[in-house]
C-alpha cells in the first residue's frame, strides 16, 4: 500500500531509487577509510547564530553560579556549608539545576542535603516540582525506595500528588532491575491515576507506558494502551505514534506498524528523525531494502538529518543479509556528509564483516581501534569475539581472548557468557575448562541465570555437562 505522510516527508513508491551509490566508483577489494575517533560527536552543518534571550541570559546566570557551587564543595568542605555561604543568592531554580548535575555524577545523596537545605531557608515553600524533580533524579539512579520516600515526604508535607510527580513516579519504577514487576507497578500508578480528579493520566503519561512496552516487546499491552488512548480526552502526539509503530516494528508487524503511519498522516503530524529512525530499522530487520532505502532518501529530502543510529541500523542489517558492498557505500556515505563514527558504528562494521565472511575486515578494524589509542570498549572486544566465534574460529578466540586480558580492556559476565556458548556449541572441553578457571580467578561465579543466558536455544541441561 503507497503511504504518503506529506510534501519532503515519507513518500514510497515502487520507483528503483539510487540513494546509496557514491560519487567515487569503489571495488569489492577496495579499503575503508577509517577515521579513529570512536568518541567524537556528529559533525553538523554552521548554524546562524540565535540572539539572546532574558530567560538565556538568565539560565547562563544559574548555570553559572551552579558551577561555582559544584567547584567550591569537597570532602572537607561539605555542599551544605556552600550553599550557606551563598544563600542570599541561591533559590529553587538554581537547586534544581544541582539536582540535575548531582544526579550526572551520580551524587544523589548530595541531592538529599541540598533538599534539607531548602526546607530551612525562608523562602522554601513546598512544592510538587521540587518532588518530581527529585523523584525522577533518584529513578534515574535506580533508587527506587528514595523515589518512594520522597512521595511519602511530599504528601506529609501537605502537598497532594498530581500528574507530573505520578509520571516521576512511574518513570522511577522503570529505571528499577526488575522490568516485569516494574510494568506491573507502573500500570497500576496508571490505573490509580485514572480515578482522581488532579492526576488524570495526560500524554505523557501515556508516552511513557507505550515507550516501556515497546521495549519490553509487549506488543497486546501497547495495542492496550493505545485503544485507552483513543477513548480518553487526550490527543497522540509524535511521540505517541512513533512508541506504537517501535513496538510493531520490534516484532516484525510492518503491516500493523503502516497503518498507525498512515493515522499519524491523518491526524497532521509530522515525522521526525525518530520516526525515520524506527521504520529504517523495521524494514531493514524484515530485509525489506527498497522500503529502507526509500525512507533514508525522504529522511534526507526532509528538514530533519540522519543520525548515527540511522547509518548503524543499515550497516548491520545490510551486513546480515550479507549485502557487504551497500554496507560499506553506507559508512563511505555517512563520512562523505561529514559525520564521525562512534564506537558503535566500529562495532556494527565488525559484525558485519563477520556476517559477510570477511573475518580479516573486522580485525583489521578492531586492531585499528586498539592502536587508536581510544578506549577500548568491552563491547567492541565482545564484537569481534563474536565474529570469531560465528565463524567457527573459537581458537582464534581464545587467542584474543587471552591477549587482552592483560591490556586495557576489561571482560565482564557478556563476554564469559558469549565464548561459554560457543564453546559449549563447538564441543571443545579444553577451552571450557581454561573459560572456567579464569572466571574462578576473576571472581566470576556462574549461577543458573548466567548459563541459562549462555546456553540459549541449547537448554539449560547442556550446562550439567560441564564439570
Amino acid at each position: 500500500m503507497p503511504l504518503n505522510l506529506s510534501p519532503c516527508s515519507l513518500q514510497f513508491s515502487s520507483a528503483p531509487i539510487s540513494t546509496l551509490k557514491s560519487t567515487r566508483p569503489t571495488s569489492s577489494g577496495s579499503q575503508l577509510c577509517l577515521p579513529w575517533k570512536p568518541n567524537s560527536s556528529t559533525i553538523h552543518a554552521p548554524t546562524r547564530p540565535r540572539r539572546k534571550t532574558a530567560w538565556t541570559e538568565k539560565r547562563s546566570e544559574m548555570e553559572e553560579l551552579v558551577r561555582v557551587l559544584l567547584r567550591n564543595f569537597d570532602d572537607k568542605r561539605p555542599l551544605v556549608s556552600t550553599l550557606s555561604k551563598y544563600v542570599k543568592v541561591v533559590r529553587v531554580e538554581h537547586c534544581f539545576l544541582l539536582f540535575e548535575e548531582l544526579g550526572k555524577s551520580d551524587k544523589w545523596l548530595q541531592c538529599l542535603e541540598v533538599y534539607r537545605w531548602m526546607q530551612k531557608q525562608r523562602w522554601y515553600i513546598a512544592d510538587n516540582g521540587v518532588y518530581s524533580k527529585l523523584i525522577s533524579v533518584m529513578g534515574k539512579k535506580g533508587q527506587t525506595r528514595m523515589a518512594m520516600w520522597l512521595f511519602s515526604e511530599m504528601r506529609n508535607s501537605g502537598c497532594r500528588p498530581d500528574t507530573s510527580v505520578y509520571n516521576a513516579l512511574i518513570t522511577a519504577h522503570l529505571h528499577a532491575r526488575d522490568k516485569s514487576r516494574a510494568l506491573d507497578k507502573a500500570i497500576g500508578y496508571f490505573d490509580k491515576m485514572k480515578g482522581m480528579e488532579k492526576c488524570r493520566p495526560n500524554i505523557v503519561t501515556y508516552n511513557i507506558l507505550l515507550t516501556a512496552f515497546a521495549q519490553a516487546r509487549n506488543v497486546d499491552k501497547v495495542v492496550t494502551l493505545f485503544k485507552d488512548l483513543d477513548e480518553s480526552i487526550v490527543s497522540p502526539d509524535i511521540f505517541t505514534f512513533n512508541g506504537v509503530m517501535d513496538a510493531y516494528g520490534k516484532n516484525g508487524m510492518i503491516r500493523e506498524m503502516e497503518s498507525v503511519l498512515s493515522r499519524m498522516k491523518s491526524n497532521q503530524c509530522k515525522p521526525d528523525v525518530i520516526t525515520f529512525n524506527l521504520l529504517i530499522d523495521a524494514y531493514g530487520k524484515k530485509q525489506e531494502f527498497e522500503k529502507m532505502e526509500q525512507v533514508f532518501k525522504s529522511l534526507l529530502r526532509s528538514k530533519e538529518k540522519p543520525t548515527l543510529p540511522t547509518f548503524n541500523s543499515m550497516i548491520t542489517n545490510y551486513g546480515k543479509a550479507r549485502l557487504r558492498e551497500k554496507a560499506e557505500l553506507v559508512f563511505k556515505r555517512m563520512n562523505e556528509m561529514g559525520y564521525t563514527p562512534s564506537f558503535i558504528t566500529y562495532e556494527c562494521l565488525i559484525m558485519m564483516y563477520g556476517y559477510c565472511d570477511c573475518v580479516s575486515k573486522a580485525r583489521g578494524i578492531f586492531d585499528g581501534i586498539m592502536a587508536s589509542g581510544q578506549e577500548t570498549k568491552v563491547s567492541t572486544l565482545n564484537a569481534m569475539l563474536d565474529v570469531y566465534c560465528m565463524n567457527g574460529l573459537q581458537i582464534e578466540a581464545d587467542t584474543l581472548f587471552e591477549s587482552t586480558r592483560n591490556t586495557r580492556v576489561s571482560s565482564n559476565s557478556s563476554t564469559y557468557k558469549l565464548l561459554y556458548k560457543a564453546y559449549t556449541k563447538a564441543n571443545m572441553k579444553g577451552l571450557l575448562q581454561k573459560l572456567l578457571a579464569h572466571m574462578e580467578k576473576d571472581g566470576v561465579i556462574p549461577n543458573k541465570r548466567f548459563f541459562l543466558d549462555a546456553l540459549g536455544a541449547f537448554g539449560s541441561s547442556t550446562a550439567t555437562k560441564v564439570g
